[in-house]
């Protein structure tokens, strides 16, 4: 089934269609057994040993690489390549290798390898054989088989660039400091003579519960402006006028409690539904107007603001 042949690979134009390229050959005749390995040009001596297998054939010489990629742009014809002495070059290649051969780049070979010889038994299967569907879905995994061929090569491209990133990645080192001086000198001395006994102390320092944390409130001073207070003044005021803004109200006062005071109050009677409270827009002035009646008695306001506040409570102990 293996079988080489003369190949055409494009039209050479220039000084490049003057020279023939190497290894090229009309025979159509493929002698048995492995192929000799044929010493490179003394120029391509370098590239020779670069480590890069590499295919002599009657119709192609070049790196492994170059011949699948001819074969998936259809500028070699994979009936034509001798799979068999492809084969046995690259077990020549491996045993020179000896023991430091590359597991990676056999498996990439074997994967081609398996590749074009499925490859090349879908193009000799004769046409005139085709009877049923299974033969006809055998010659048409050519396309599927090129697939392949594309996706080995794009997953190879992708490896090829991860290389590099890892490659790049390994020459950054991170910068490492040690400790400064003032932050080491605040370390606190280690202990080595402390025995089982003092660490029993220490264990039972630390798991002792500590008491809940107390806050006192003997620095707050007492309220310095009453509510009801204020309240009585607001009340009188809006029994007077009826209606007036909350600027109004507050115009004669000249520190922030009285007027916090007042407002409050104006709360307490609004809760009390002795004043009705207007503001037109958010923001906007309050309009505050009298709803309690002529009567003298004055509404209800709660002294909370005015109570001093109550020491906290000591929890009793079990």
């Amino acid at each position: 089934m293996d079988w080489a042949g003369p190949v055409v690979l494009g039209e050479p134009s220039g000084a490049a269609a003057e020279t023939p390229s190497v290894g090229a050959s009309t025979s159509s005749e493929e002698p048995s057994g492995p192929a000799p390995v044929l010493p490179p040009p003394a120029g391509d001596a370098q590239a020779a040993d670069d480590g890069v297998f590499k295919v002599r054939l009657a119709n192609f010489e070049g790196p492994f690489d170059l011949l699948l990629q001819l074969i998936s742009r259809h500028k070699l014809d994979v009936t034509e390549v001798a799979l068999s002495k492809v084969t046995d070059e690259f077990m020549a290649y491996i045993r020179a290798m000896g023991p430091d051969w590359d597991l990676d780049e056999t498996t990439e070979f074997l994967v081609v390898a398996a590749t074009l010889l499925d490859l090349k038994a879908a193009r000799l299967l004769p046409a005139a054989e085709v009877e049923d569907e299974g033969d006809l879905a055998l010659l048409e995994a050519r396309d599927l088989l090129f697939a392949r061929l594309l996706q080995y090569r794009a997953y190879k491209q992708i490896a090829d660039i991860f290389s590099g990133r890892l490659d790049d990645e390994a020459r950054r080192y991170p910068r490492t400091v040690g400790l400064e001086a003032h932050h080491a000198e605040l370390l606190p001395d280690v202990v080595i003579s402390i025995g089982a006994e003092g660490f029993a102390k220490l264990a039972v320092k630390a798991m002792q519960p500590k008491p809940k944390p107390q806050v006192y409130v003997d620095h707050i001073h007492a309220p310095l402006v009453s509510v009801q207070e204020q309240a009585q003044i607001v009340v009188a005021r809006l029994r007077e006028l009826g209606e007036a803004s909350f600027r109004a109200l507050v115009a004669d006062t000249d520190d922030t409690l009285t007027v916090v005071a007042r407002f409050l109050a104006l709360l307490d009677l609004y809760r009390e539904k002795a004043v009705a409270l207007e503001q037109e827009a958010a923001l906007g002035e309050l309009l505050v107007r009298w709803t309690g009646g002529d009567g003298d008695e004055t509404p209800t306001v709660t002294d909370e603001f005015d109570r001093p506040p109550e020491p906290p409570k000591e929890e009793k102990k079990a």
